[in-house]
């Protein structure tokens, strides 16, 4: 059964953003593990090493916790991806009883029954996602200091599951994190302040304190701390043009206190930037939890000055908090960055020859001179559409995965296994500088005739607004597939391969991360789109049909896809991020 629900969407969306990673700065991820000799995808399970319960009242209902499981998929690459296989995961919940009870929302996947919880999904992608949330109270006759643990298993015929234990206590720490005033529209160069400030409001004192600091290609905290542990993307992390660093800060943080940081953070929009995003997050720091965050990423430790936090008498102006409920949405925040910048996307065609009948390949694509990186973190939506027009007298035998045939006229074209007159290629929700993508084709060329050409176009992901609203030299959009051409050369259009200085963008076409882009059109469901194809510095493409975008975006965290969504739409990310204080406070 296929679910198109809210709560499904936002779960989807955190599958993107996530890869951006960013449900994992609110639920901890599981190890990876290795792969297994059955060949399937081997999903790690993942969730917070503790989660801490209010004491039963003496009066009035219990005030309850959020337990938040996410699944990971590291070994996965483009082009996996898996939207209909079920799946169930299994809460063993023998080990808290009379410590902590245990419901589900009225809209949730999970049911609960004596000592188990179920929880039944599908789909099996590349990268990070959570499922349905378990509500837990203390018991009735429950006493501060009882704890229990929760074993979370998984099962499916198309994915093998490693377990997770989590921890759970009758009172302790509560850190909420407070929300700083960023200047949210920046100049390459600019500078803020960040003297993160988090508050105890638990029912005991924290010994120690992990903060955690995710932040995206085009910004920078310059100071490298000794007491921090920094990751550069890679496996297990966030994904490509992300940072992530988990700060030990020792000391012991009294319950009802307030404290920041010595020396504020510096944070730096760096020359790459263009949309970006910084998280910040607090946990009690213990080895369980430096393990869950670390998710068996590789780090290094900083050689600079030691982070330390002090005690304030009041919250930092301007800071807000969202209340002293036990959930992990209070231990984070997140803000997004808007930076006066282009990126220079250069198309590239490539010049064939070969008898009449005969088969050759041609490599085209598109490469991103930057200097800005381009993702749209919220929306999930692709960056950009790479557009091909077969050249006349030829005809396309092999395709890569992530390319979708459309009709001449671009529009939406059911069959795709018969060869078609115009190909277009999502790229990911986001295109690192210097990334781009490499896409070969396979051509028969039917009859023998000498310059066919087909065009190479790098453009909006809408047909109906093609412009790249960053992008300071439309010229070098397009190249040409030149098949038995005479004289040098495969791009053409005029253009000198991308370079030239930078001009005042386009500004018809819409702002993915501010205004949606509306068409009545059809475009692919996110079930049937396909990805892969050869890509470089681009993350979690996706097929498109019909020259527009692709419905994966409706999916991510916040927006009609957190992708978060990074998909919900990731406008989704923010958005559930509200709904569920709303629904905890």
């Amino acid at each position: 059964m296929t679910r198109f629900s809210p709560r499904a969407a936002l779960r989807r969306a955190a599958g993107s953003l996530a890869a951006a990673g960013l449900l994992a700065a609110a639920s901890l991820a599981g190890a990876a593990a290795p792969a297994q000799a059955t060949g399937l995808p081997v999903l790690a399970i993942g969730g917070p090493a503790e989660t801490a319960l209010h004491p039963y009242p003496e009066s009035g209902e219990p005030l309850h916790s959020t337990l938040g499981i996410t699944l990971d998929n590291p070994g996965a690459d483009e082009g996996d991806e898996d939207y209909e296989t079920e799946f169930t995961v299994t809460f063993d919940l023998s080990g808290i009883a009379g410590v902590a009870d245990v419901a589900v929302e009225d809209t949730s996947d999970c049911e609960v029954t004596g000592t188990k919880a179920v929880c039944t999904d599908q789909g099996i992608w590349p990268g990070l996602r959570g499922i349905d949330d378990l509500l837990l109270t203390a018991a009735e006759g429950s006493e501060e200091g009882d704890s229990g643990t929760i074993r979370v298993t998984g099962q499916s015929k198309g994915a093998t599951f490693t377990p997770f234990t989590t921890r759970v206590t009758v009172g302790g720490a509560d850190l909420v994190m407070e929300e700083l005033p960023f200047k949210e529209r920046t100049n390459v160069g600019d500078r803020q302040k960040a003297p993160i400030t988090f508050a105890n409001r638990g029912t005991r004192a924290a010994d120690g304190v992990l903060l955690g600091l995710v932040y995206s290609r085009g910004l920078d905290i310059p100071e490298r701390y000794s007491n921090c542990e920094y990751t550069e993307g890679g496996p297990g992390s966030r994904g490509p043009g992300w940072t992530t660093a988990l700060c030990s800060v020792e000391g012991s943080f009294e319950a009802g206190a307030t404290y920041t940081l010595a020396t504020p953070l510096t944070i730096e929009v760096t020359d790459r930037a263009y949309y970006d995003m910084f998280v910040y997050s607090i946990h009690e720091n213990s080895a369980a939890q430096r393990t869950a965050q670390r998710a068996g990423a590789p780090s290094e430790r900083g050689t600079g000055a030691v982070l330390k936090a002090v005690p304030v008498k009041t919250p930092a102006k301007g800071a807000t908090a969202r209340g002293g409920d036990l959930n992990p949405w209070d231990n984070f925040h997140e803000a997004d960055f808007r930076t006066e910048n282009t990126a220079d996307f250069v198309a590239y065609g490539d010049k064939v020859a070969g008898a009449e009948g005969t088969t050759v390949t041609a490599d085209i694509g598109f490469r991103n001179e930057g200097p800005a990186w381009v993702g749209y973190l919220r929306s999930g939506e692709p960056v950009a559409t790479l557009d091909f027009t077969v050249p006349p007298g030829t005809t396309v035998t092999a395709k890569p995965d992530r390319c979708r045939a459309v009709t001449a006229g671009g529009g939406y074209r059911e069959d795709q296994k018969s060869p078609a007159p115009r190909y277009v290629c999502d790229t990911s929700m986001s295109v690192l500088d210097g990334g781009g993508l490499d896409l070969p084709f396979e051509l028969r060329i039917d009859r023998s005739s000498v310059g066919a050409e087909g065009a190479v176009t790098i453009r909006g992901p809408w047909l109906q607004n093609p412009k790249l609203p960053f992008d300071p030299e439309p010229a070098n959009n397009t190249a040409y597939l030149i098949v038995n051409g005479e004289g040098e050369g495969a791009d053409s259009g005029g253009t000198d391969g991308g370079s030239g200085e930078p001009s005042t963008p386009p500004t018809s076409a819409p702002d993915p991360e501010e205004s949606p882009s509306g068409t009545t059109a059809p475009s692919e469901s996110a079930s049937s789109a396909t990805s892969g194809g050869g890509s470089a510095g681009t993350t979690g493409g996706s097929g498109g049909g019909g020259g527009l975008a692709s419905t994966g975006s409706a999916a991510l965290i916040a927006s009609g896809t957190a992708a978060a969504a990074l998909a919900a739409g990731l406008l989704l990310f923010t958005a559930a991020r509200r709904r569920a204080a709303v629904r905890h406070a």
